[in-house]
């Protein structure tokens, strides 16, 4: 979606606009570009959330080949707030085939042993119930990819379903990570990545953003369900996770990673790569101008 574009449709989304029970939205607006979910079960924020943003059918054409990239990178299972919930990935591959996709993939280029990290999340149980197709990853399938406008990576090694899918919508998990300050939408990509990735890591901020100029999602759900506070990103104890029960999801990356950083507690201009993916023109990053159209299940 193109600033213009963004900045018309946000005009509505300014005031800060709350939404409770089953109010229906006023003729001025149809679908919003960034909406916060909360205080219901996974499945149902997530359906939700995809009514909020004008239903699946605007990110989801029929006979889309869709690539869903969740968190499932640690050994760990749910309740650690290590990967993303697993319940509201299979909501979204559910919603995807209702839209008429002809197939849901789902893969993670994890950082703990891959089957151990698959079998603890949980995702690939719930998701492959709702019909997905859920991947191990080999290093065959990554393809040198050239960074246009790169600042310090020229190339990467991508995976290629990212090239092969008609359409991307990242699932990351909120939470703290001890080099970014926290782990959300954009660090999500790594997921695709092969290669040294621990090379992303310095300098991270410059780095990451170069990865987000190749790898680009249709659209961003963070999973703020549950939320590892400290010690992240493997975290480890539950001393460390907080309930927070949010759903936050829009067209426009930065801005959603922007009130990620927000709802964890941070300035989201104190993240170094927030500043610099706004400055390379990547999205909006004012959560002060730029505000979700919110909604609780509580009455």
């Amino acid at each position: 979606m193109d600033r213009r574009k963004f900045i018309k449709t946000s005009a509505f989304l300014t005031g800060g606009i709350f939404l409770k029970g089953t109010q229906i939205f006023g003729k001025e607006a149809t679908f919003h570009d960034l909406v916060m979910v909360k205080d219901g079960q996974p499945a149902e924020m997530a359906r939700k959330t995809f009514e909020l943003l004008g239903g699946v059918s605007r990110f989801v054409s029929k006979g889309d080949y869709v690539l869903l990239k969740p968190n499932l990178s640690w050994d760990r299972t749910p309740e650690y707030a290590a990967t993303t919930n697993p319940e509201l990935v299979a909501e979204i591959v559910r919603l995807c085939f209702q839209a008429g996709a002809k197939k849901v993939v789902i893969l993670d280029n994890t950082c703990a042993d891959a089957r151990r990290s698959y079998d603890a999340c949980q995702i690939p149980v719930y998701a492959r119930e709702a019909g997905a197709d859920v991947r191990f990853v080999r290093e065959n399938q990554f393809i040198e990819t050239t960074i246009p406008n790169g600042t310090n990576l020229k190339s990467w090694p991508v995976h290629q379903e990212v090239f092969n899918a008609d359409k991307l919508i990242s699932i990351p998990i909120l939470k703290h990570h001890n080099m970014s300050g926290i782990t959300s939408g954009f660090k999500n990509m790594m997921g695709l990545l092969g290669g040294q990735r621990g090379r992303i890591h310095r300098p991270f901020a410059e780095n990451i953003v170069d990865i987000n100029r190749v790898i680009k999602p249709n659209l961003t759900i963070i999973d703020a369900i549950r939320v590892l506070r400290r010690n992240g990103p493997q975290g480890g104890n539950l001393n460390d996770v907080e309930q927070m029960n949010i759903l936050l999801a829009g067209t426009d990356r930065v801005l959603v990673d922007a009130w990620a950083a927000k709802i964890f507690g941070l300035n989201p201009l104190s993240v170094e790569y927030l500043k610099l993916a706004h400055s390379a023109g990547m999205g909006e990053i004012d959560t002060d101008k730029f505000k979700p159209v919110v909604y609780s299940f509580k009455a």
